[in-house]
């Protein structure tokens, strides 16, 4: 091309495209931020591997106010306080930079430290239509040596689900017997709607018997069961991204506006609790996230 010529219409189009592609990732991306769906951590590592990635190309001053509970304010006075210039990129900082804004956010902002492996009795929590069940069914179809807690549900069966092998779906009246007996681990209402239970006996049977045993719960029952258990594994289910997990949920199909909205707000508070539990896996590949969990699963038997 000679020079001074512009170039061809097809590449300036192309450019563009590529400028909002990068522009809607990072939006994304700090959109992870804000739900905790990605740990400021995460993403500054991301940023420090690979300048050019989405994480890499974030200014900082997006990023910081992408966490909670910063604003433009409290933003500016941390900038300077680490003397980086707001018009810096997170890929671009330079060494010490880089290691001061890590020590100020895992001093801020710690992420939570896994424990060692503590029991056979497993807790698999996570915000609503992260695909809890799908990976439960996962090990349950490849490791059928777990024993996987069938929950007790006064809600309706939805399409395929089959009593006993999903849920043991009661009525309220049952329901409230179960609770009087104490024939429950824990239960809970979940969206303002449904009461969920875990039954007692099939656990305390199985840990007799020497097996590992998974519960698929929410998070109130994972509490729960911590308070009751408390050397219980508890493993919290993380989607990809948050993007994904509205996908999802609007994708299932099974609720309406209201309850998609009152769910995607339950999800919010239930992904700012993850720092509970003692490991985070991301089900991005069901398969995969079922394998971390078996082996997490075979830590605690040992």
């Amino acid at each position: 091309m000679a020079e001074g010529q512009r170039p061809p219409e097809v590449d300036r189009i192309a450019a563009s495209r590529k400028a909002v592609a990068a522009r809607r990732s990072r939006a994304a991306l700090k959109r992870d931020i804000t739900m905790r769906v990605a740990s400021p951590q995460e993403v500054v590592r991301r940023a420090f591997a690979d300048a050019t990635s989405s994480a890499g190309t974030m200014r900082v001053t997006e990023f910081l106010t992408a966490i909670p509970a910063i604003g433009e304010g409290k933003r500016d006075r941390i900038l300077a306080d680490l003397e980086i210039s707001p018009v810096k990129r997170l890929g671009g900082l330079g060494a010490r930079q880089r290691r001061d804004l890590m020590t100020w956010l895992n001093g801020r902002l710690p992420e939570p430290v896994a424990r060692d492996g503590r029991s056979r009795l497993l807790v698999l929590a996570g915000p609503t239509a992260v695909g809890k069940g799908t990976v439960a069914a996962k090990i349950r179809e490849t490791h059928p040596e777990i024993h996987l807690s069938v929950s007790a549900t006064t809600r309706a069966p939805r399409p395929g689900e089959q009593e006993g092998v999903h849920y043991y779906f009661v009525d309220d009246a049952e329901f409230d017997r179960m609770i009087a007996d104490g024939e429950l681990l824990e239960y809970a209402t979940v969206h303002n709607s449904h009461r969920y239970g875990t039954p007692r006996r099939p656990i305390e049977e199985a840990l007799a018997a020497g097996k590992t045993v998974l519960l698929e719960i929410d998070l109130q029952g994972a509490r729960q069961v911590r308070a009751a258990e408390p050397s219980a594994t508890l493993i919290f289910l993380l989607p990809p991204t948050w993007d994904e997990l509205v996908d999802r949920l609007v994708g299932r199909g099974t609720e309406d506006e209201a309850e998609r909205s009152r769910r995607l707000k339950t999800a919010r508070r239930e992904l700012a609790a993850q720092g509970e539990f003692d490991h985070r896996v991301v089900n991005a590949d069901v398969a995969t996230a079922a394998a971390e969990v078996v082996q997490l699963s075979e830590a605690s038997a040992r």
